[in-house]
Order: C-alpha cells, then sequence, then structure tokens
C-alpha cells in the first residue's frame, strides 16, 4: 500500500488558460528624455504654482501700464499721497482709500477718482509705475540668461575641452574678474557712463556669467573622455562639432537649470543698485527704485511700498521655485530621489 504508484485520470488535468493574464498585459513605449522631463516637472506643485506667477506677472507687465490713460512719469499733483482705492470697495477694509483713518479723496473732492495701488508723493500712479518697473526686472531676467547661455556657456565649454595652458591661461581670467567686486564695477561704469539699463547689462556682461562658466567647464571634463565623443573625434568631427552637437545636447539640463538660478540674483542686483541710486534714473521705474521712494515716506503712506515688494519678492521667489523645480525634473539623478 505504501509504494503503490499513484494513478492519474484524464480528467485530473486541464490546460492551462493564459486569456485572462494575457488581457491585463500592456506595452508600454518608451518615453523621450524631455516628455520623462516635462512630466516630474508637472508633478512638482511649487515648480508649477511658481510658473504660473511668472506668467501672471509677465501679463501684467505687459498689459498693466496700458490699463489706464496714465504713463509712468505723468504727475498731478492734485493727486498726490493717494491711497489704493477700488470701485465697489468703498465699504471694505481695503482698497477703499483710506489711509492713517482719512480719505484723502473725500477730502479733496475726488468722487470719481480711483488708483488700484495709490500714488505717490508726485501724484504718479503707482499701478503704472510698479508694471512698468516689473518690465524692467523681466528685461534683467532675460539679459541675464542671454549671457550665462551666450558667454558663460560658450566660455566654459571651449576651456574644458581644450584644457592645458588655454584652459589655464582662461581659468586665471576669471579668476581676476570674479576678485573684483560687482559692486565696484558698477560704480566705476557709472561714472565712465550714464545710469541706466546699458550700464546694468554691461555689468552682467561682465561678471554676471561666470558661475555658469564654471559649471560648463566641469560637465565638460566629465565628458569630453566619454566614448561617444571619441567616436565622433575618429570620424573626423571637428573640435567645434564635437564640443556643441555632442556634449552640449548631454549637459543642457544642468546649464537650463543653472541660468534659471542666476535670474533671481540678477533681479536683485538691479533693484538693489536702483535701491542705492545707483539704477535707472528718474522719471523711468524700476521695483528697486519705487521701493527706495516709497521708503522715504514709508511711516506716513506705508501703502506705496506694498506694491513694489510684493511683486519683487514673488518674483523672486517664483523663479526659485521654477529653478528648483527645473533642477528635480532635468537632473535624472534626482529621479529615484
Amino acid at each position: 500500500m505504501g509504494n503503490q504508484t499513484p494513478t492519474f485520470e484524464l480528467h485530473d488535468f486541464e490546460l492551462a488558460d493564459n486569456s485572462e493574464r494575457a488581457q491585463t498585459d500592456h506595452n508600454y513605449s518608451s518615453q523621450s528624455y524631455w516628455k520623462d522631463a516635462f512630466k516630474r516637472f508637472k508633478t512638482n506643485k511649487g515648480a508649477v504654482i511658481g510658473l504660473i506667477i511668472i506668467l501672471i506677472i509677465s501679463f501684467f507687465a505687459a498689459v498693466g501700464p496700458m490699463m489706464n490713460e496714465h504713463t509712468y512719469k505723468s504727475m498731478n499733483i492734485k493727486h498726490k499721497s493717494l491711497a489704493p482705492r477700488i470701485e465697489g470697495f468703498d465699504n471694505m477694509f481695503i482698497f477703499n482709500g483710506v489711509a492713517n483713518g482719512i480719505n484723502s479723496y473725500e477730502k479733496k473732492g475726488l468722487d470719481d477718482v480711483y488708483y488700484v495701488f495709490g500714488t505717490d508723493t508726485l501724484g504718479r500712479d503707482l499701478w503704472t509705475r510698479t508694471w512698468q518697473g516689473t518690465r524692467i526686472s523681466l528685461y534683467i531676467a532675460i539679459i541675464a540668461v542671454a549671457i550665462d547661455m551666450l558667454i558663460g556657456m560658450s566660455y566654459g565649454l571651449i576651456s574644458g575641452y581644450f584644457g592645458g595652458a588655454i584652459d589655464n591661461a582662461m581659468q586665471r581670467f576669471i579668476e581676476i574678474l570674479s576678485g573684483i567686486p560687482n559692486l565696484v564695477i558698477v560704480t566705476l561704469l557709472i561714472v565712465v557712463l550714464k545710469p541706466g539699463l546699458v550700464t546694468i547689462t554691461l555689468a552682467l556682461m561682465i561678471t554676471g556669467w561666470i558661475g555658469m562658466s564654471r559649471v560648463a567647464r566641469a560637465q565638460m571634463l566629465k565628458l569630453k573622455e566619454q566614448e561617444f565623443v571619441l567616436a565622433s573625434r575618429t570620424l573626423g568631427a571637428s573640435n567645434m562639432t564635437i564640443i556643441f552637437k555632442d556634449i552640449l545636447p548631454n549637459i543642457l539640463g544642468q546649464i537650463i537649470i543653472m541660468s534659471m538660478f542666476s535670474v533671481p540674483s540678477a533681479i536683485f542686483t538691479e533693484a538693489f543698485l536702483a535701491f542705492i541710486g545707483l539704477g535707472i534714473p528718474q522719471p523711468m521705474a524700476s521695483l528697486g527704485s519705487l521701493i527706495s521712494d516709497s521708503f522715504k515716506s514709508m511711516t506716513i503712506y506705508p501703502y506705496m511700498i506694498v506694491a513694489p515688494v510684493v511683486v519683487l519678492a514673488l518674483l523672486m521667489l517664483s523663479f526659485n521655485l521654477l529653478a528648483d523645480g527645473l533642477r528635480d525634473a532635468l537632473d535624472p539623478k534626482m529621479k529615484e530621489m
């Protein structure tokens, strides 16, 4: 009994049915690097919010100065030092035209006059001047990115690729430039040139690209000995072709990240220079000059400083959030974190 061989009948077995499992199998198409990066970027709420805020501020910077009849330099002494007032908010605690318990609109008989951000001590519309100043900050942001991409990136890539005496000479030149404080350079430029956007742009062109060049050089030193570079060189590709067609696409993510991080610094530099009186001349407005002018009368008219400070803070914070989100999305090493 114990050693009896088991016997099987035909009905003891049945064919395995794979139809259900086959229906649950999926074919996943491969995603490109940029599609994968965009997908990761969308999941970063902070970066998306930062991008939305930048787009909103850019929209108002474009159309805000044209939303009323005032220009950034038009003055009306009868309308000086008026608090923010919006039609329909007369009974609200904000935007009702009341400052320090006094309604200057009623006091001056300006019943049909409204200023969203109020007016300054010369009777200029702060709404128009704030968005006009935001245009300056966005211009500085675009210039900072362009300088990083054109000067800093090219300088760093060429220095790292050729190496040797060329790299040594180019890096010593950078050390000389970085040893001079940026404020000293701007002050000397303003002594030679007139204060304005051209002077600030030249100051950024002199030293604003140094950080980007070092990042590009470090990436070049890491990649120039890779097999795909050797293959291109063996096939007879020129140095410029290898630098800008073979290596650059592989480090473009890091370049974009670095350029985005340089934008808040450039905006703050312009605002700081304007605040200390080295920015664009009056009657032109920038966020820094508006803060500087409002700071002088902040204890009496505190509303004057609110709009430019809030816009400047939102702009810098949004660019930082955007840069942080781009770093997480474009850096493959961040994918597993």
